[in-house]
């Protein structure tokens, strides 16, 4: 582990002094990408020295305690200080996802449970865009078709920072893991017994690409114009301005009809197409990448969950780290940090235990 921080140490320093060098930030893009970086490894840099200072601290500490047993407490205090700080830095080390700092579209869709699974989803829908409120992050409805009750059949929304983030608060690195098919047990605004349902609802994450990063040739697509239809205003369901994409080498179709033109329309669904196409790409392309993309939706069937939102119980339940908390009221509302902080620290101590083994 150390001889891996001794290399990252170094690269520390050579970034700081490439970063104060004026002759750098001519080329922005690269200056970009060097800050990036540094900003990634000073985490890293801080919290080793911190441990390197805690461990001279101890052998004095128990220098001191030789000759006055009055020091014994510290040395145990400083002790366990370092402690943490070794399990800081282990997990500090443990290899990031490239991705994490990218933006991502969210898609929220329907599964079983008829109207109420389309009510839920707009109970999802309206959590993360608290969530994003919270956090500071920007959101835009791409797409949405909406159910009679109020509800979304399927609902694609971008989610985007602000500006830069510190190193693991990017979108894909907290929303990542809220791929998956979400289940609810509550009593239905249309039951008139009582009775307590069970419905599914599912979300897809996937980065956003530029368009750099995905190739579309021009004879890759068929694309195909269609009257929008549901509620709208003027022109919505009377000119031909719902677009449908066909991607022919992969078979992706992706559909947008929640704008009044037909441009519009198509930009849209051409930005949920390039993500669509990058998170395939790195499926293909990396193991890891295709076993996150696995626990994603596959069906949206009730057996086939992540998380159980009991209403009842006003009871959250994450069934991949055995998460559990009483405030599903205040989760609806956007207070998912500490849930998403869960799946975080699971995946990274997966990854330490994997990186140990190797």
């Amino acid at each position: 582990m150390f001889e891996a921080v001794a290399e990252l140490l170094t690269e520390h320093a050579d970034l700081e002094k490439r970063l104060a060098d004026p002759s750098v930030h001519a080329d922005q893009a690269n200056a970009r990408k060097l800050a990036k970086r540094y900003a990634e490894l000073t985490p890293i840099t801080e919290a080793y020295r911190a441990w390197r200072q805690t461990g001279e601290d101890v052998e004095t500490a128990r220098e001191f305690a030789a000759d006055d047993p009055d020091f014994i407490a510290e040395v145990k205090q400083l002790e366990a200080e370092r402690e943490e700080l070794t399990e800081r830095l282990r997990l500090l080390l443990v290899p990031r996802d490239p991705n994490d700092d990218k933006d991502v579209i969210l898609e929220v869709k329907a599964g079983e449970g008829g109207e109420e699974s389309a009510l839920f989803a707009g109970d999802l829908l309206r959590m993360y865009l608290r969530y994003a409120e919270r956090v500071g992050w920007k959101t835009e409805i791409l797409d949405a078709n909406a159910s009679d009750l109020g509800g979304y059949k399927d609902v694609q929304v971008a989610v985007k920072t602000r500006g830069s983030t510190e190193p693991g608060q990017g979108v894909w690195a907290r929303l990542k893991y809220e791929g998956g098919v979400h289940r609810v047990q509550r009593v239905p605004a249309t039951e008139s017994q009582g009775r307590i349902h069970t419905s599914a609802a599912g979300v897809l994450v996937t980065p956003e690409a530029e368009e750099v990063e995905v190739e579309i040739g021009p004879n890759d697509l068929r694309i195909d114009v269609y009257r929008s239809s549901g509620p709208g205003g003027q022109s919505v369901n009377t000119t031909d301005s719902a677009v449908r994409i066909t991607h022919l080498p992969t078979g992706i179709v992706v559909s947008c009809q929640n704008e009044k033109s037909q441009l519009q329309n198509k930009e849209q669904a051409m930005r949920i197409l390039r993500s669509r196409l990058l998170a395939a790409a790195q499926e293909e392309a990396e193991r890891e990448a295709s076993d996150a993309r696995r626990s994603q939706v596959r069906t949206v069937d009730r057996s086939e969950r992540i998380r159980t939102y009991n209403f009842p119980e006003n009871r959250i339940s994450d069934h991949r780290v055995g998460y559990k908390a009483y405030n599903l009221d205040q989760v609806l509302d956007g207070d998912l940090d500490t849930m998403i902080q869960s799946c975080v620290d699971a995946d990274a101590a997966a990854k330490l235990a994997a990186a140990q083994e190797s």
